[in-house]
């Protein structure tokens, strides 16, 4: 079976905990834009968290997080899925995806040209092992905890995805997706479906650890997701271990390069986005190196008008929802006009946004965090427009 190694997945469990810089960003040139900001599905009393947008091909909105939740880390995540055909309009009820004996986080979802929805998600046991989970692990989750059977733990601590051929309405047995990351994985103009992420370990949850040289790998489907293998590794710069990168995305430029983008959890207050590339469709890649991005984790869109962009959390404040533009596919980013989607969230529990553009050629970008003081996370969205084409880009 595959399963993630222990210390790793709880790493990615609680990457989005990482310590909030409380700092003010230092002052910027800031975009202009239209926008108005929305609840898409908000569970009084319950948490929300790590969201994907994906459209389909008639026009639909899909929308897949992880609800129903008591916290940011514990027992009772589950994979859930709310859709709307009005634009983002109007939303549906949740319906659950998948709810296993663990904890299912960071919800990804593609819908490829067959038609076919795939979504991704880990499982995770963190809510066993971080001390500041351990109290009400052996308290108010015990008796919930003490149901997870050892079969439970070897079945399902690994990174998956399922298949739907209706739409979402029903969907297959969990496919073993080797990879993971928060937004899964992409479809390419060849038709292949590419998943940047990290490794899963072979063996028990306390198997060998993956090689530094092999822990942010490309997993490729040619049969729509039904099965995966990897075809491509991302080295690190020598001197900085793999085990600080996490949460990744990559998109599919204009000219057929392929652009990642990668989390960074090592020094906390720095934060900034480091990034990949690929000529050849995912199977080498160039050694990862820091943007000048500040924020994490990211999720890449290509324009219908050539231009990249990238949307991630801003988890100092002001806290919200931020984006950058590139005219170049990715080899600068327009950092001096970052775009600043929300700047107004109470705390730094946020973000994992991800965008789809729709027919108008608005962007509609999807998020978490929390709508009131007092609340708990929701799952919010703000419909925007995309600055004017034109001026040089900074890197």
């Amino acid at each position: 079976m595959i399963s993630g190694n222990r210390g790793r997945l709880v790493a990615a469990a609680v990457a989005a905990a990482a310590t909030v810089v409380t700092a003010a960003e230092p002052a910027a040139e800031r975009t202009n834009m239209e926008k108005s900001n929305f609840v898409i599905c908000k569970q009084p009393g319950r948490y929300i968290g790590w969201p994907t947008v994906a459209r389909t091909a008639g026009g639909e909105l899909l929308a897949v997080f992880s609800g129903d939740r008591e916290a940011h880390v514990c027992p009772f995540g589950r994979t859930q899925l709310v859709r709307s055909s009005d634009g983002g309009k109007t939303w549906s009820a949740p319906a659950t995806i998948n709810k296993t004996p663990l904890d299912d986080r960071d919800a990804g979802l593609v819908v490829t040209h067959q038609g076919t929805l795939i979504a991704s998600w880990f499982t995770s046991l963190a809510f066993e092992e971080l001390p500041e989970y351990r109290r009400l692990a052996a308290n108010q989750w015990r008796e919930p905890i003490a149901k997870i059977t050892g079969e439970d733990r070897r079945r399902w601590l690994g990174h998956w995805v399922r298949r739907s051929e209706d739409g979402g309405r029903t969907w297959g047995e969990a496919i073993n997706s080797i990879v993971n990351s928060p937004h899964g994985p992409i479809e390419l103009k060849d038709g292949r479906l590419l998943y940047l992420g990290i490794k899963a370990t072979q063996g028990s949850a306390n198997g060998p650890k993956v090689p530094d040289d092999q822990l942010m790998a490309a997993a490729e489907s040619r049969d729509d997701g039904r099965s995966w293998k990897v075809v491509g590794h991302v080295p690190v710069p020598k001197g900085v271990p793999a085990s600080a990168f996490c949460e990744l995305h990559a998109a599919e430029t204009a000219d057929g390069r392929l652009v990642g983008m990668i989390r960074r959890e090592a020094d906390p207050g720095k934060g900034f986005l480091w990034q990949t590339e690929s000529a050849d469709g995912g199977r080498t890649w160039s050694e990862a190196h820091q943007t000048k991005l500040w924020g994490h984790p990211p999720h890449l869109l290509a324009l219908g008008d050539g231009r990249l962009l990238v949307s991630y959390g801003h988890r100092r404040k002001p806290f919200g929802q931020r984006a950058c533009l590139s005219r170049d596919g990715g080899r600068t980013w327009d950092l001096d006009r970052e775009i600043v989607i929300r700047d107004d969230a109470p705390d730094g529990d946020l973000g994992y946004p991800s965008s789809v553009q729709l027919d108008d050629g608005t962007i509609l970008t999807v998020y978490y965090q929390v709508d009131k003081s007092g609340e708990k996370t929701c799952l919010m969205g703000t419909r925007w427009k995309l600055p004017r084409k034109g001026g040089p880009d900074r890197s």
